[in-house]
């Protein structure tokens, strides 16, 4: 079995690429984890959207090791894992007891309860290719549930007439790496990561009208540590990174409402 697709060398070009700014995505939040850091106080923002690219990036790793000529699905995702592991092992640190015990308690239901509940299920239920399948269209179904995330986001902006909490920089890279996923699951023919990286790519486009029509208007915001953006993502990458590319929907939100993909991907 060969490690990578050279069967399509366009296919391979996208997802390098894919993993190249779904790893910029994921890097998205330092800033506002180096200000947690140096203020030793997470000031009230979330680790959902980090749980959840956490977990959307373990589904991707188990999918594409259902499958040949997926590696470059696995690189990412596994950066991915590596990247918001160490966002939440800040977030716990620094939080006040409630939100520790809260994100604790999530990790436990979703990253190892849920997981461990999805592996066992495939395993059990589902034989051969279509053990791939089922895998698939739950990462297609969660991935999709993420990429939604950015209507919070862009209610926000319409809302307050600011584009404070979405800069331009996040929604086009978020936006380049649905595109990046989406042209390598048409051209290496895998479905379940072409799907959701449509909707990321409208919403990312959304995003970057949404900016252009509200850049110029001035509204007060409190200074508050941003909360990230879902997926990210990724997201994904696929988002799928999610990728999900994915990647991992997902960023920063002064940066974000997370929200890689990526996802993905």
């Amino acid at each position: 079995m060969a490690i990578f697709n050279t069967q399509n060398p366009w296919a391979f070009t996208f997802g390098i690429l894919g993993n190249i700014v779904s790893f910029v995505v994921f890097l998205a939040p330092v800033p506002t984890f180096i200000r947690v850091c140096k203020k030793k106080s997470t000031d009230g923002f979330q680790s959902v959207p980090y749980v959840v690219s956490l977990f959307s990036s373990m589904l991707w790793i188990y999918y594409a090791s259902l499958k040949p000529d997926e590696i470059l699905l696995i690189t990412i995702n596994s950066v991915g894992c590596v990247v918001e592991t160490i966002y939440i092992a800040i977030y716990i640190v620094y939080a006040p007891k409630q939100a520790r015990i809260f994100t604790l308690r999530l990790l436990l239901l979703m990253n190892f309860g849920g997981f461990c509940v999805i592996l066992l299920l495939s395993q059990l239920l589902a034989k051969g290719p279509n053990r791939a399948r089922v895998l698939g269209w739950v990462c297609v179904t969660f991935s999709v549930s993420v990429f939604a995330a950015p209507l919070s986001i862009m209610r926000v902006v319409i809302r307050t007439k600011s584009v404070e909490f979405m800069p331009f920089s996040l929604s086009l890279f978020l936006t380049l790496s649905a595109v990046m996923w989406l042209l390598y699951g048409v051209l290496s023919r895998d479905l379940y990561v072409a799907l959701p990286n449509i909707l990321g790519f409208v919403f990312g486009v959304i995003q970057m009208v949404l900016y252009v029509i509200y850049k110029n208007y001035k509204t007060f915001i409190d200074d508050k540590l941003p909360e990230t953006k879902a997926d990210v993502v990724k997201m994904s990458t696929t988002m799928t990174s999610e990728v999900q590319v994915s990647t991992t929907v997902t960023s920063e939100e002064r940066a974000s409402s997370h929200p890689n993909s990526a996802e993905n991907g």
